[in-house]
Order: C-alpha cells, then structure tokens, then sequence
C-alpha cells in the first residue's frame, strides 16, 4: 500500500465528534467528488464517485452518524482494468438529499445547486475544527501524497479555479503557503515543501502518518547531512593527495638538475621530508622539522620549491602545489 492510500485509510477512519465538523467534512467530499442529479419533477439525487474504498466508507458513515440517512452502495469494476473499482455511493430519497444540501450549504439563497457544488456560505467552515474537517474531506476526495522517500508533494485536485482558491484561503488560515496550478483542464492547490506537509498532516489529524514522514525526514536529512560530509573530505583528501604527487615531481626535478644540496637549509630540508613522507599532511611535515614549523610555513617552503621548479622549466611560476587549508 502507497504512503497515500495508508493515510486516506487512517483519515478514513477519524471521525469528528462534533456534529458541525461531520457535516463541513461532508460538505468538501460532496463538492469535490459529488454530483446533484434533479429530475425532471424537481426531485433531487446526490451522488459520489471514488475509486477509493476508504472514501466510499467515510462518506456513509457521516451520513449515517450525521443524518441516519440510508444509502445505496454500489460497485463497478473496469472491464479492462480488474484492479480498478469505481464506488458509488447514493442518496436517492429527495427529503434525504436536500437535508445534506441545506446541511453543507451547498445551495444558494434560492434554494439552488451552484453550478460548481462550491460551499456557498463559510458558516460550515467558520470554526477552525471545521476547517480541519473540511481539509480532510477535501483529501479523501481528490487529494495525493507523493512516496516522501522520494520526494515530498502534497496536492488536491479540483475541478474549478473558484474550488481551488476557496481551499487554499481555507489551507492559508493555518499559516501554510499553499499554491495552485492549473493541470490540463483542473486546478492543482500543491503543497511542496517537507515541513508544511508535516503541519498539513497535523491540521488534517493523521498522528501516524505524520510521525511516520518525521521519521523518514530525519533518515533523508541524516543521509544528506552524511553524504556532504564524506563528499567534501572526499575532495579535501583528492586535494592534498593532488598538491603533493606535484610538490614530489618538483622536487624531484630539481634534484634531477641541479641537485637538493644547492638548496637553501629550510627548502632542503622540507623537500627530503616530503620526498620521505609523501603521505603527510603540512601539519605532519611542519612537526617533523628542526624546530618545528606551521602549516603556513611549511607551505610556503613548498611554493618557493615549486617557483624553482617552474624557473627551471622553463615555464615561469610554476602553480598547483599549495595543499588545501582543511587538512587535519
């Protein structure tokens, strides 16, 4: 089972005690998977299509808690897709439907359905428990969370600009910077960023699969944290090992030319310690010296060796043999 389909399972399964948060939680799933069906005697059918089973038992079990509605449960399997099932779930008595209508304010002042079966009135979403319900609703709906081992993208899709900026002022007044994008002919509200989808999961009420993605968080952040480290020594030890297979090639030009012992005592002295100890780093090469030298000075004798070499090259200031400063 996805990261996605483990937290629809849980939400599914949170049920409000507050009757006016069932209601707000039915209002978002009504709207974003619902649809109206009047007849041609003005008689009013609601029903909702998911392709997910949780969905399906949340929406009548709210009904069933909320208003004691009794409902049709029907399911569909795609012909060519066996692991596909469409569920249906069917208010069919019209005293019933417009109960749940007027319930989630998901008619106009007329007495209407709006055109998009958008929230009309805010009074369902004026407390902030009903907004958290609503949000949830909004989720089991039409709502995704990407494999956070992966990468972290949390989305709701609804089917009208006017639905997606409705919920994300509603995601907005828990301080959360939700943006929206427009996919083919719907309309994205995306969250992206590993901290604000913690805090969404806390809003929406799902502890497990909130500590659940702190714990691959800190696993991800550890990893990372672990891998710049090595990555960086690993180019420090790729530095050194560079300078000094150079600082060894030039001293041994010059002694190859025109010979160590017509070298001042202080260079004579760090190239045989280099040509010694090719592994060392300057601080092991400065304490190795009589009396014992800095890491600066110890590079600046091996600049001067390297200066020598260049002349003697031919080539004018040599380059390439100061060693890194972040050796141990």
């Amino acid at each position: 089972m996805s990261f996605s389909s483990k937290l629809k399972e849980e939400l599914s399964r949170q049920i409000s005690p507050a009757r006016h948060c069932q209601i707000a939680e039915m209002a978002a799933i009504i709207s974003l998977c619902g649809k109206i069906i009047i007849s041609e005697d003005d008689r009013y059918t609601i029903k909702i299509h998911t392709e997910n089973v949780a969905v399906a038992r949340k929406y009548f079990t709210l009904l069933k808690k909320t208003f004691n509605i009794s409902t049709d449960v029907s399911i569909r399997r795609n012909a060519y897709l066996n692991k596909n099932r469409t569920y249906t779930v069917t208010i069919r008595e019209h005293e019933d439907a417009i109960r749940v209508l007027h319930a989630t304010k998901l008619l106009d002042e007329n007495g209407e359905v709006g055109e998009n079966l958008s929230v009309v009135k805010n009074v369902v979403i004026q407390q902030s428990c009903c907004r958290r319900a609503f949000i949830r609703g909004a989720f089991l709906s039409s709502g995704s969370l990407s494999d956070p081992e992966k990468f972290y993208h949390y989305e709701i899709v609804c089917a009208t600009e006017e639905k997606a900026e409705q919920l994300k002022s509603i995601i907005a007044t828990f301080e959360l910077d939700a943006k929206i994008v427009k996919r083919k002919r719907y309309f994205v509200v995306y969250i992206k960023e590993g901290s604000q989808i913690v805090d969404i999961l806390n809003v929406m009420e799902a502890p497990v699969a909130l500590m659940e993605l702190e714990n691959i968080r800190i696993l991800k952040d550890m990893r990372n944290s672990v891998n710049r480290q090595v990555n960086c020594e690993t180019a420090n030890i790729n530095k050194t090992v560079s300078a000094a297979v150079k600082q060894i090639e030039d001293i041994e030009y010059i002694r190859d030319t025109i010979g160590l012992d017509n070298l001042p005592d202080n260079l004579v002295e760090i190239a045989r310690e280099r040509l010694e100890r090719p592994d060392a780093t300057l601080k092991e090469l400065g304490e190795a010296l009589d009396p014992p030298v800095g890491k600066s000075g110890v590079n600046h004798r091996l600049r001067k060796l390297c200066d020598l070499a260049g002349r003697l090259r031919g080539t004018g200031v040599g380059s390439g043999t100061e060693q890194t400063r972040s050796e141990e």
